[in-house]
């Protein structure tokens, strides 16, 4: 039994994605990093080796449900996802001179591929953006030839360049599309108001001339004029040129209304040279548009089946949420997190995923990607970050013995006023559990401060595995996040 997902059911589920984050009741999504200590070979307590790859070469993030787990695990922050920082884009198609690009076809199949060899219209490359920022269409490129005036009108009205290209126009970036919704590879599409009100449904604008028959006559001159166009639609009308009998080019002379299939028959246009030809074995390809005509819905006629995120992380997030102290190797997405300790979705603009201990007084200085000690408990972790000035530790815990587990396999939490070694600087200091304060935007209760978000929380969406990027608290790290449906 044959079937397909058609690509308007890709565009139905890319638009539900992009609604959901400003619908009545809002899915709450976070962009969080992670991962601040090195990618490298590890072993777990049973001294089976885990390859993670190096920083050079990351390594290919798995879906599975150890690794959805152990994604929460090194989690160093996040950050809200708002419905402004969303929006439906295509691929990057930049107008260049001496291209041949693909026409607007209707049935572009595996048997009737685009001229680049495309079976999908989407796969095509029949979309372009202009030096300005303007997208257009192509409706016809002149027989498949290279197109060498770039088009810059922004008519309502299919447009000719002196090339012989036709063109549509379709809508313009802005200069904060330009900004937050555009990358090397991908470029925001939306629908220009003006241009979906002038848009027909059911207009037609081209005719393809796939053979071109014999013995066609014409009274006088080459040109065969008022040729009914025939099919569901009404107000059709052709015009034919005539070389030697055949029919050599053919277009729309009057575009009619509500066509979504037709046809031109040798008899009408026989009919039309009013002079009892004999033409036949013609056979005319009237392009049909998309639904609502060209221009009605950009998003669904130019593919729009990809969702781009735009997130920026702007120095110290959230007072001590996302430090700078320290890199990280993971991107991602969460879809509705808890808060620590509760059921409540989160909502809060930035989240630390990292826990925290506070000292009245430390014997040396903590250094990033240490192992840390807690004797007394057996617990293990690794540091992120040691503010200095507030005597704040931040660090994480994770399954493998120099992050997170003792010799026993165990993770032990760390607790109490028991003192805390980094096994690289031979700092020490023990937890000040007087200590229930909210310090630089962290709560502490007797000494420690949890992470904000519940672990495992949520669903955990999207992951991508980087070489290290460094954070300073001058610098901005604007993440551009492609999903495609």
């Amino acid at each position: 039994m044959a079937a397909i997902i058609t690509n308007k059911f890709r565009i139905n589920n890319a638009e539900q994605f992009v609604e959901s984050f400003s619908e009545t009741d809002a899915t709450t999504y976070y962009l969080f990093i992670g991962r601040s200590h090195s990618w490298a070979t590890d072993a777990d307590v049973q001294g089976n080796s885990i390859n993670e790859g190096t920083d050079a070469s990351p390594p290919t993030p798995n879906d599975d449900v150890a690794s959805e787990f152990y994604n929460y695990d090194d989690m160093v922050g996040a950050k809200i996802i708002a419905s402004t920082d969303v929006s439906h884009v295509i691929p990057r198609r930049n107008w260049t001179t001496g291209t041949t690009y693909d026409k607007y076809e209707h049935n572009i199949s595996s048997s009737n591929t685009a001229n680049s060899g495309a079976t999908n219209l989407f796969d095509s490359t029949f979309v372009v953006m202009n030096s300005s920022f303007a997208v257009y269409k192509v409706i016809d490129n002149d027989g498949n030839t290279a197109s060498t005036v770039e088009p810059t009108s922004t008519s309502n009205s299919i447009f000719t360049t002196s090339d012989n290209y036709r063109w549509k126009y379709m809508y313009s970036l802005t200069s904060a599309e330009t900004l937050n919704f555009m990358s090397t590879d991908f470029i925001h599409v939306s629908t220009d108001s003006t241009v979906s009100a002038a848009a027909v449904d059911g207009a037609l604008d081209t005719i393809e001339v796939v053979a071109g028959g014999s013995s066609f006559n014409t009274s006088s001159g080459s040109t065969i004029s008022a040729i009914p166009i025939r099919g569901d639609g009404t107000g059709g009308i052709a015009s034919v040129t005539v070389s030697s009998g055949a029919i050599t080019a053919a277009s729309v002379t009057t575009a009619g209304s509500g066509y979504t299939f037709a046809y031109i028959t040798d008899a009408d246009i026989v009919a039309a040279t009013n002079a009892g030809g004999a033409g036949s074995g013609s056979n005319l390809n009237v392009i049909i548009p998309p639904k609502g005509g060209h221009g009605a819905n950009a998003i669904k006629e130019l593919g729009g089946f990809f969702v781009m995120l735009n997130k920026s992380l702007v120095g110290v997030e959230g007072t001590s949420d996302i430090g700078v102290a320290n890199d990280f190797r993971r991107i991602g997405l969460i879809r509705n997190p808890t808060n620590f300790g509760t059921s409540t979705v989160a909502s809060a603009d930035t989240r630390r995923q990292l826990y925290a201990a506070i000292f009245s007084s430390v014997s040396g200085t903590f250094t990033a990607d240490e192992e840390i000690n807690q004797a007394s408990t057996g617990a293990v972790g690794k540091v992120v970050e040691y503010d200095s000035t507030n005597k704040i530790l931040y660090y994480y815990q994770t399954r493998f013995p120099d992050v997170g587990t003792d010799s026993n396999g165990n993770l032990t939490a760390f607790s109490g006023a028991n003192a805390i070694t980094g096994q690289s600087s031979s700092a020490s200091a023990t937890p000040d559990t007087s200590n229930s304060t909210t310090t630089n935007g962290a709560v502490f209760v007797s000494g420690y401060s949890n992470p904000e978000l519940a672990f495992d929380s949520g669903d955990i969406i999207y992951v991508e595995e980087r070489s290290p990027i460094t954070r300073a608290s001058d610098q901005t790290e604007n993440i551009k996040l492609i999903i495609e449906f």
